[in-house]
Formats: structure tokens, C-alpha cells, sequence
């Protein structure tokens, strides 16, 4: 398969895949139901950063795709907690810096970021969790803040938690509707 076809592929699939309810189906969640109320939560980034690359999950748990979003912002620059919650990891993953926020049923992921917390803490919505680091950028040459969501181990869109998700229409007459 071609470099371009795979990336066709997907597409088409996504475009016959029927539309679901806000929870949608196991592979293409919609915001999770356990997802504390938007303005619970803030952007890792201050000011609010430009969006570079959006959420892209894989078709399949082992697929490409782009499983959080990416943050432009400055190397140095404070990540903060988007939710309050318990840090899980603080610390390296291949040489690149990374903090894991564990919230009710969902935990959110930083990268690459110098952690300044350390696991067990307790961390509130905007309190600061490290600084943002070059290394480990996705953005490179550009420093970019790699933003996650999981529930469990399904990925879910992190703008969903401040209400910058995509909109998602369902015809008429859907169950939601």
C-alpha cells in the first residue's frame, strides 16, 4: 500500500462509518461521560495556545493516527494540570519528558515537559506540572505541548474538556437526537 493510499483508506472508512451518540462507539469515542464539565477545566498552555495538530485516532488500537493534540507554545513555557487530580508518572519515556494526571475515570498525558511534581501528588486544574521541553517535540523545530485524554485505554479527544472539541451532527432521527 502506497504512503498516500493508507491515509485514503482511513478516511473512506471513517466517511462510512455510521454516525453514534455522544458517547459514540468503542473506537471513535465521543467525550467521556466521566469528563468533568468544561469550564472544570483549563488549557495546559497560557495563553491558550494555537491547536497545530488535532485529534486523529487510529482505526484500529495498533493503527497511525495522532492519539491527543498538539500545543504550540515555548520551550520553558509552564504545563499545567488541565483537571485537578493524583500524579501518576513523572518522568522520562525514551529521553523525553513525560507527566500522567490520573482525574476520576480518565487521566490526561504531557509531553515532552520537565516534570516539577513527583507521583502521588496532588494536583489542582491549573497548577503547574513542569515546563515545557524541546526535546520530544512534535512540532520540531518548534516546541509543541503533545496534549492526551485516555478512559481506560481508549483515547478520547482532549478538547473536549475545554469545549474546543469538533462539533459532531447526527441526522434526524438519531437515538440522541
Amino acid at each position: 500500500m502506497t504512503a498516500l493510499a493508507a491515509p485514503l483508506l482511513v478516511a473512506l472508512m471513517l466517511l462510512v462509518q455510521p454516525l453514534s451518540g455522544p458517547t459514540g462507539p468503542p473506537d471513535r469515542p465521543g467525550p467521556p461521560m466521566s469528563v468533568m464539565a468544561a469550564d472544570a477545566a483549563v488549557w495546559p498552555l497560557s495563553p491558550r495556545p494555537e491547536v497545530v495538530s488535532g485529534f486523529s485516532p487510529p482505526a484500529d488500537p495498533w493503527g497511525a493516527g495522532h492519539r491527543g493534540v498538539d500545543l504550540l507554545g515555548q520551550v520553558g513555557q509552564s504545563v499545567r494540570s488541565a483537571q485537578g487530580g493524583t500524579v501518576m508518572f513523572a518522568g522520562s519515556i525514551a529521553g523525553v519528558g513525560v507527566v500522567v494526571v490520573r482525574h476520576e475515570a480518565t487521566r490526561s498525558t504531557y509531553q515532552p515537559v520537565s516534570a516539577s511534581v513527583r507521583v502521588g501528588q496532588h494536583v489542582a486544574a491549573g497548577q503547574v506540572l513542569g515546563t515545557l521541553e524541546l526535546f520530544g517535540s512534535h512540532c520540531f523545530p518548534r516546541a509543541c505541548l503533545h496534549w492526551g485524554l485516555l478512559e481506560g485505554r481508549t483515547y478520547l479527544d482532549p478538547l473536549s474538556l475545554v469545549g474546543a472539541a469538533p462539533v459532531r451532527l447526527l441526522p434526524p432521527g438519531a437515538p440522541d437526537s
